[in-house]
């Protein structure tokens, strides 16, 4: 695909087309463990007001990201759990790429010295996404819950900043 790709701030005017994207990555089955998404006021409860991005081709939301706390302890204040969705007719085309490349700078301008994504090992797309801007597997948490009746593992990923938190 050769389009024109902007990455800017998620509004919650974006959330129906957020919402949709988010769905599609439930139905895959490799994405999360939820089962549906939330409504806008319990996401918007659940994720940080920094680091909210969508990219948009048209005027139209094709992928998002966002960040959410990993601990309420001030001396993780630079820690947060990152979510990453890309329309699947968007996967494959660099929107992905795009879209993680200036949320890491986004998240670096605001502090966080360390991105965490916990990602089912089957979703290979993800897992190579990650890893090409710098995640590494810190770990696999086995059986960590179950959906539809089956146990799953995560793997951990974590990148850590190159520039935040450098003394």
């Amino acid at each position: 695909m050769n389009e024109l790709i902007e990455i800017d701030q998620m509004h919650a005017s974006d959330w129906e087309d957020v919402r949709r994207i988010y769905l599609e990555g439930i139905k895959t089955g490799n994405a999360t463990f939820q089962q549906d998404a939330p409504s806008w006021e319990e996401w918007d409860k659940s994720h940080l007001s920094q680091c909210r991005l969508v990219a948009r081709s048209q005027g139209k939301v094709i992928g998002w990201a966002a960040l959410s706390s990993t601990s309420s302890r001030c001396v993780y204040a630079g820690v947060a759990e990152m979510s990453i969705y890309v329309s699947p007719q968007h996967q494959g085309s660099g929107v992905g790429s795009r879209l993680i490349n200036i949320f890491i700078e986004a998240s670096e301008q605001h502090g966080f010295w360390t991105l965490q994504s916990g990602v089912f090992p089957e979703n290979k797309a993800s897992l190579e996404l990650h890893r090409k801007f710098g995640f590494r597997e810190v770990g696999r948490r086995e059986r960590i819950g179950q959906m539809n009746g089956i146990w799953r593992d995560v793997l951990l990923l974590e990148r850590r900043s190159k520039v935040v938190g450098i003394n």
